[in-house]
């Protein structure tokens, strides 16, 4: 489930391709050089627009191209307006908590004036315009907002939207309502291909409802032969003590999905796994964003070896549990822990 969306506008979010067409025609006019109808513009269109003009108008400087395209933009008779379902998708994505901005290559006072004749400005948390190559601009805005890129994708109708979204590590999703043909678009291989907004819409509200549902995940209480405890503390549950652990994969068995998780955590190999309870963890506050977990909680030996932490924790101690008791612990791992000592389940255990 996307998280953050970031749109393209032209194309994507208003339909202004008859202007731009009447504009470009009008600047290509001056140069003597033969107008564009429709499909030859969005096969040939492109971005950063440089890259068009000095294919049709190698010898003209940009300056000069842009000086007569937008008083053509402006007296262009073909009316800009929202395309369908655009709306519709940014207040869903509002309803939603989805964070929302546009990157646009559109002059920076047209794209203004237009998000206010529309009255779409509220609708973003942040716009960037009169970006000539939005490479130079996606890991800006990344960072920025700190927007994390698996969590993240650019809408848009072109090429260059694509290999914008590829450039900043993000999910691409090209849209067939706006500059580029379906075909010239295809040769890029976006992520996902959809025909409108409206479509797009449907398919993230279906992957919304099943991300929705509970997250089933496995975590171990690792004991040694000694009857020590594994406890590490991670910054995903508020810089809390807990165990190894982590999601199950579609196919995985939990077991097999238990020694993977603690093999990437932890580097530790484990033995002797029995099951010990099952919890639910339903938007706790302690965890870094609210999820519903379904808690497989097992009891299983360190097979030897050091512990080499990967990125998701910050340290680990081996210590006996009624020390571990005495550390600020998350919840589910206290629970855990009291079940176990309950139940004599760890060898040489201090109850």
């Amino acid at each position: 489930m996307f998280r953050n969306l970031i749109f393209d506008w032209s194309g994507t979010l208003v339909d202004d391709l008859g202007p731009v067409i009447e504009a470009t025609n009008a600047v290509l006019g001056r140069y003597d050089c033969p107008p564009l109808d429709r499909e030859g513009f969005r096969r040939r269109f492109r971005l950063p627009y440089r890259e068009f003009y000095l294919e049709v108008l190698p010898h003209v400087p940009l300056e000069e191209l842009e000086s007569h395209f937008r008083p053509a933009f402006d007296a262009a008779v073909t009316p800009v307006t929202v395309l369908p379902h655009a709306r519709e998708k940014l207040e869903w994505c509002a309803a939603l908590g989805i964070r929302t901005f546009v990157l646009t290559s559109m002059d920076t006072l047209a794209f203004e004036r237009q998000m206010d004749d529309f009255g779409l400005r509220e609708l973003f948390e942040a716009t960037y315009s009169g970006v000539l190559d939005k490479r130079e601009v996606i890991h800006r805005i990344l960072e920025t907002h700190g927007l994390d890129p698996a969590e993240t994708a650019f809408v848009g109708d072109m090429t260059h939207d694509v290999e914008t979204a590829r450039h900043g590590g993000v999910a691409s999703i090209a849209v067939l309502t706006g500059y580029n043909h379906p075909e010239v678009l295809a040769r890029v291989r976006p992520d996902l291909t959809v025909p409108d907004l409206g479509v797009l819409r449907e398919l993230l509200d279906r992957r919304h409802r099943a991300a929705s549902r509970p997250i089933p995940t496995v975590g171990a209480l690792i004991h040694d032969d000694a009857g020590r405890v594994l406890m590490i503390r991670t910054h995903k549950w508020s810089d809390r003590w807990g165990i190894p652990g982590g999601k199950i994969r579609r196919g995985e068995a939990s077991t097999d999905a238990l020694r993977r998780e603690v093999r990437e955590e932890t580097a530790l190999e484990i033995d002797d796994i029995r099951f010990v309870m099952v919890q639910d963890s339903i938007d706790s506050p302690e965890f870094m964003r609210p999820e519903h977990f379904i808690l497989l909680n097992y009891l299983a030996r360190s097979r030897g070896g050091g512990v080499r932490l990967n990125d998701e924790a910050e340290e680990f101690l081996w210590l006996e549990p009624a020390a571990a008791m005495n550390l600020d612990l998350n919840q589910p791992t206290r629970v855990l822990l009291e079940e176990c000592l309950h139940r004599h389940l760890l060898p040489h255990a201090d109850t």
